[in-house]
């Protein structure tokens, strides 16, 4: 069976597309040579995977494909990614960030995703809810800007620190943990456990109260498993851009459950655990995802939104923006998108950004949605506003020279 690679390629950091870079990608007798177009990305390819049962059942058998990644551009320095994962069925989104030779090289030139976790990381130390609710330290549950990887047990001091957009943050996680060809609901509530674990780390401020400078580790000892620079799957990237601010909370606790959880087969199940294989099975079987939360952890269990997202000018104001909306709401989506263009120039521009939901605004939301991956709809919906705001974000700071 095969699956679809596309690989993007910017400029360090979230900067501009690069146009005509050389990708080279090779493995399983494949040797392909692409180049990348005016987004920044290469034509979707076909690759070799293994069989899609492989995914679906527990086995010591690899299930995805790997692939060697190279990508080559005159005055830039060139990159090497190793082991692009590449399963059955699935859209694999490998980034490439780049750096101008006489800038200096701030990110690895040869990158190494390890093989998947199973069998490879050390189980979860259990840790009780209780402490999490006499630790609490924040007033209120905020999505953050940014989320500070230490990409090693917390006392190696050693270890490197990432400076990771929150949503990149959580699609890392899940890339690396599951299975992106499980069912729908089963990799929601699997996500779910991640955000209010991560969440719950974040509003407890749990290690910066013991004295670290990180936000979460990359030990799945301790929280769960980072990979830097990894493969990102469509099906995954998708569930998170919907429910990125949506946690586990255990009646009217109001705060982000310790949702802890286990592979269920070579860690076995716990009480009060997610078993991530076990969900799997429950989600062949309809649960959806708030049913799969309930039976691991407790009937007790809700999902509820944070209540602020730190860093973004202005929250979804509850309602999709689409062709004939007008007002405050619309003309902000249209500065938000011709500031965007600035770096990505394949979105056109709205020549008169009145607030009125005009066809050239529907286009330009299309080509955004098209660049960043969400569905093409023209709408602005609950997922494109929040990335447009981010993106938006990301690329102020950048311009004003601040450096997250």
């Amino acid at each position: 069976m095969n699956g679809n690679l596309i690989v993007r390629v910017y400029t360090d950091g979230i900067g501009q597309p690069i146009i005509g870079a050389k990708v080279a990608i090779s493995g399983n007798g494949v040797n392909l040579l692409l180049v990348t177009n005016d987004l920044g990305e290469t034509e979707s390819v076909s690759l070799p995977a293994p069989d899609l049962q492989v995914s679906l059942v527990p086995s010591t058998q690899i299930a995805y494909g790997t692939y060697n990644v190279i990508v080559s551009k005159f005055g830039i320095e060139t990159k090497e990614i190793r082991g692009v994962e590449i399963f059955p069925t699935i859209t694999s989104f490998q980034d490439v960030f780049m750096t101008a030779k006489d800038e200096g090289n701030s990110r690895e030139n040869v990158v190494t995703i390890p093989d998947y976790y199973v069998g490879s990381w050390p189980p979860k130390i259990p840790e009780t809810p209780k402490e999490s609710r006499e630790s609490r330290v924040l007033g209120r549950v905020i999505i953050p800007e940014y989320v500070i990887v230490h990409d090693g047990v917390p006392s190696n001091s050693a270890a490197s620190n990432y400076y990771v957009p929150y949503a990149d943050y959580i699609k890392n996680i899940a890339s690396s943990e599951i299975y992106p060809t499980w069912p729908v609901e089963t990799l929601k509530a699997n996500i779910h456990a991640i955000v209010s674990f991560t969440l719950n780390r974040i509003y407890t401020e749990w290690y910066k109260s013991k004295g670290q400078d990180f936000t979460i580790t990359s030990s799945t000892a301790y929280d769960h498993k980072f990979i830097f620079g990894r493969t990102i799957f469509e099906s995954i990237s998708n569930v998170v851009d919907q429910i990125f601010d949506q946690y586990i909370e255990i009646g009217t606790s109001y705060y982000p459950f310790l949702a802890q959880y286990c592979d269920g087969k070579i860690v076995p199940e716990r009480p009060n655990w997610l078993s991530q294989w076990g969900s799997k099975d429950l989600g062949d079987r309809g649960y959806s995802a708030i049913q799969i939360i309930k039976y691991y952890y407790t009937s007790a269990a809700n999902l509820r939104q944070a209540e602020s997202i730190e860093g973004l000018p202005t929250s979804f104001p509850g309602y999709n923006l689409l062709l004939g909306s007008c007002g405050e709401d619309v003309q902000v989506i249209q500065n938000q998108l011709n500031t965007i263009r600035n770096n990505y120039p394949a979105i056109p521009r709205i020549e008169v950004p009145d607030g009125h939901y005009t066809q050239q605004t529907q286009n330009s939301v299309k080509i955004f949605q098209k660049v960043f991956n969400l569905p093409q709809t023209g709408i602005v919906d609950y997922s494109t506003w929040y990335k447009i705001s981010y993106i938006y974000t990301a690329i102020t700071k950048i311009a004003e020279g601040i450096n997250a």
